[in-house]
């Protein structure tokens, strides 16, 4: 249904409607120089098409209706997104060998620019730039999400530091969406049954390039003005409220998929708040086929994926199982109908089912209800197996089922006009709309005076940025037009420039360059070798220690030695982020390791021409060597040790003094950094497309979503038969498997290992049921082994009593394997569907 504006546009200009409401404006900079044309005031005050279109005068639409070289400039444009849309993308050229049918990607924010406040930090903006590379690529995904009326707050400093918290109300006719209506013109709306009442959720779409993003909003007026209010605030401190949204998002977002007909064989769990659509897909199916819950779940289980972003247990949602009976008349229905006790779904979301007291996890709900799960880098990935090991009792941690797809970045969000005009020279202007893993061939080709002019232009373009930036915010917290006037002095566009942005707590220790201040004063300070520092990071509001360390950095900041060389500019969103990553030398990460699960931050310096000096956590871990950044730490994990903190303070004082700054500063006849350059080169080449979203979602459609979609198809077809053979499978295994147990276990020396001779009693259930291995763990050398063992002669008298045998090559000794016995199904994922495990010792 064509969408319009409260006017109508003059004759020649109707296609500016379609352009305003495609957020693809948001990293194709190719329309910028149009809306200029509208309102150049307008466009640099809001960078908000929407906005501009219906704020600019009558008067001036008709003179641009009347302007040939403006319009042909729109047609131009017309056509460049239609052809953009046409375009089958990567995903065109892969489909038939990789096939993921459709995937729906859950997220409790989406972070795809200042035009559309509804994020908070990192797991919006992954969001964001995930839709934006599946668009690129041409992947099939649709979005759900949350409309918030205030979103996450807005930051601002009074005159003594202090954190102040404001939350601007996001109007609806302002925000580039639009109603999703029915095909008779209706308003669509999805229901939920709460106590007493039904929640009317409304739905907003928010057009992504090529994908759509669907937006749930109970702000309407057939709610009581409380629960108009679910949808008012993200991540919201009243529990029962997070509650309620995580119920909209999970159920409510899947009713809003199948009202509107899709058919999806992927979904995806943006962190577990969305772990309730495990539940409604599940009883949708069952619906669907008249299948059982438990077969639902077994169908649909196979096309859930999870990706886990929290590196500590306690960043984990749960709620009081009390919630759970408060708002029965929703859970009685699903209750009713999948047959399921009201202690058997509670347990999905317990870590010990059989404890009524323990608190509804969604973490684990979302582990139970997917096949597959990841966390978001490869040290992340061995801290999430360390979290999830109380769900898999006796597996190994090596076996717990949680992979890694390490974030990405989408450049074209976070390159400046000089990075983005030297990659296109050098590479091509389609180069991050597939395969990236050639562009380091045309970037090591580029002459280091070329490379040092746009590092140049950037620094400039930051500190002309940060100096305005820093003006408003003076003027706002009420400084005089003297003070306001003297961040003209502020900065300088050719000084070693260092960045440190990010969220205020504790774990990322945003004070430790603060540990000495004496010592970073004279660093600063230093005529000969300037050294300036830019600082942006909120507080949560009820973090009273992060608001705390931001009051620090202020008092530090009025030092008047150093008040040109240090800024702290207030409200760290996506616009000021943006700037940052362009413009800083180096960029700086001082987490607690491992308490960083990827920190995509540093990754967005990398096409700019940034380097890293970062804790080895996250991310940084796997990218780091001595010829691309910087390192902090050791690589070892010390939790909240102060004495560790001044060892790691001591260290990046140190790295900087000896190291980074020197390097900077060390000039050819020509004025040129050489060796910092070939640091610049290598960091560009060797880490920009690797730490690209383009990589991470062809990674995701690889290794998780074609086989999800596979599994999932495979499941659910013939009525769901396959799904019915594994629940029974699985119901077997169950009721059985404390009989499995040992006998006896002949051990022989062979030249160059060992044969094991094994007995073992399954009971009740048969040996094509199970595996029976021999497991050893790993050393610092090599990897965990798992050796099958073949199925030998039955037992006399004995029921499914046999004889395994394996030989193995090894100069481990024997004592270093250990028989066990573990489910078998090829269409199973053992042991995230399957956790029965049986060992001899």
């Amino acid at each position: 249904m064509p969408v319009t504006l409260p006017r109508p546009l003059p004759a020649g200009l109707e296609a500016l409607t379609d352009l305003a409401l495609d957020l693809r404006w948001t990293w194709s900079h190719a329309a910028d120089d149009l809306w200029r044309m509208l309102d150049k005031e307008i466009w640099e005050a809001t960078e908000n098409p929407w906005v501009l279109l219906q704020d600019v005068s009558k008067q001036r639409l008709q003179q641009l209706a009347d302007d040939k070289p403006f319009r042909e400039e729109l047609d131009r444009l017309t056509v460049e997104r239609e052809n953009y849309l046409a375009d089958p993308g990567w995903y065109g050229e892969v489909q038939q060998q990789s096939n993921v049918g459709k995937v729906a990607y859950f997220s409790m924010e989406f972070g795809l620019g200042e035009a559309l406040h509804i994020y908070a930090g990192g797991l919006g903006i992954l969001a964001g730039d995930y839709l934006k590379t599946a668009s690129d690529l041409g992947l099939p995904v649709v979005g759900v999400g949350l409309l918030y009326q205030e979103g996450y707050f807005r930051q601002m400093l009074d005159a003594d530091g202090r954190q102040l918290a404001v939350y601007p109300y996001n109007e609806p006719a302002t925000l580039p969406i639009q109603p999703l209506r029915t095909s008779a013109g209706e308003w669509l709306h999805v229901a939920l049954h709460l106590p007493g009442r039904a929640l009317a959720l409304r739905i907003w779409q928010v057009n992504v390039g090529r994908v759509r993003l669907y937006l749930l909003d109970s702000n309407d007026p057939l709610n009581s003005p409380r629960d108009r209010g679910i949808t008012n605030k993200l991540y919201d401190s009243g529990q029962e409220l997070r509650f309620l949204q995580e119920l909209v998002l999970g159920i409510g977002g899947w009713r809003l998929l199948t009202a509107i007909g899709e058919d999806i064989s992927v979904c995806h769990l943006n962190e577990g708040h969305a772990a309730f659509v495990i539940l409604e897909r599940a009883r949708s199916f069952m619906q669907q086929t008249g299948c059982p819950f438990q077969q639902a779940l077994w169908a649909t289980r196979a096309g859930n994926v999870f990706t886990t972003h929290t590196p500590v247990a306690a960043g984990f949602d749960t709620f009081p199982p009390q919630f759970i009976d408060k708002y029965f008349p929703m859970f009685h229905d699903f209750l009713t109908r999948t047959g399921l006790a009201l202690q058997e779904l509670l347990a999905l979301g317990r870590k010990n089912p059989d404890d009524p007291t323990e608190a509804f996890n969604m973490a684990y709900l979302a582990m139970r209800g997917c096949a597959r799960s990841n966390g978001v880098s490869r040290l992340h990935g061995e801290v999430s197996r360390r979290l999830f090991t109380g769900l898999y009792p006796r597996w190994p941690l090596a076996e717990v089922p949680v992979s890694h797809v390490t974030n990405g970045v989408h450049v074209p969000s976070w390159d400046s006009e000089w990075a983005d005009r030297l990659w296109t020279e050098s590479c091509g202007k389609h180069r991050w709309l597939g395969n990236s893993e050639s562009l380091h061939q045309a970037i090591e080709a580029i002459d280091d005076k070329t490379l040092w002019k746009m590092r140049a232009r950037e620094r400039e373009d930051l500190v002309h940025y940060a100096r305005k930036r820093l003006a408003l915010q003076l003027g706002q917290a009420g400084a005089s037009p003297e003070q306001v006037s003297k961040v003209e002095q502020v900065l300088d566009p050719n000084a070693l420039t260092l960045g440190f942005a990010r969220r205020f707590a504790t774990y990322k220790r945003p004070n430790l360059l603060l540990h000495d201040r004496q010592r970073l004063t004279r660093l600063l300070a230093d005529s000969t070798r300037p050294v300036q520092l830019i600082i942006a990071g909120k507080a949560h509001p009820n973090d009273r220690e992060g608001q705390a360390m931001i009051r620090e950095w202020i008092d530090f900041i009025r030092r008047p030695e150093i008040r040109s060389h240090v800024v702290f500019l207030e409200d760290y969103d996506i616009a000021l982020a943006q700037q940052l990553v362009q413009g800083v030398d180096v960029w700086i990460n001082t987490p607690r390791r491992p308490w960083e699960a990827c920190g995509t931050s540093g990754m967005k310096v990398l096409a700019n021409g940034g380097l890293n000096f970062s804790e080895l956590d996250g991310w940084w871990a796997e990218a780091c060597s001595s010829d691309v950044g910087w390192s902090l730490g050791d690589g070892k994990e010390h939790d909240a040790d102060p004495a560790w903190d001044a060892v790691e303070a001591e260290q990046l004082y140190q790295r900087l003094e000896n190291e980074i700054i020197p390097l900077f500063y060390q000039r050819d006849e020509q004025g040129l950094p050489r060796e910092w350059l070939q640091r610049i080169r290598n960091s560009m080449t060797q880490l920009a497309p690797q730490f690209s979203s383009n990589r991470m979602v062809r990674e995701y459609v690889e290794q998780l979503y074609h086989p999800a979609a596979t599994a999932y198809e495979k499941r659910g077809a013939n009525l769901a038969q396959l799904a019915k053979q594994l629940n029974d499978w699985s119901n077997t295994l169950r009721l059985h498997w404390d009989q499995v147990h040992f006998g006896n276990t002949q051990v022989d020396k062979t030249d160059n290992g060992w044969t094991f001779q094994i007995q073992v009693y399954l009971g009740e259930i048969l040996p094509e049921h199970v595996n029976v291995q021999l497991y050893a763990e790993g050393t610092a050398d090599e990897a965990y082994e798992v050796h099958p063992c073949d199925c030998g002669d039955k037992i006399a008298g004995a029921i499914h009593g046999y004889r395994y045998l394996v030989t193995i090559k090894t100069d481990r000794p024997a004592a270093d394997y250990a028989p066990r016995v573990i489910p078998r199904h090829a269409d199973a994922c053992i042991p995230a569907e399957a956790v029965m495990i049986a060992w001899q010792r």
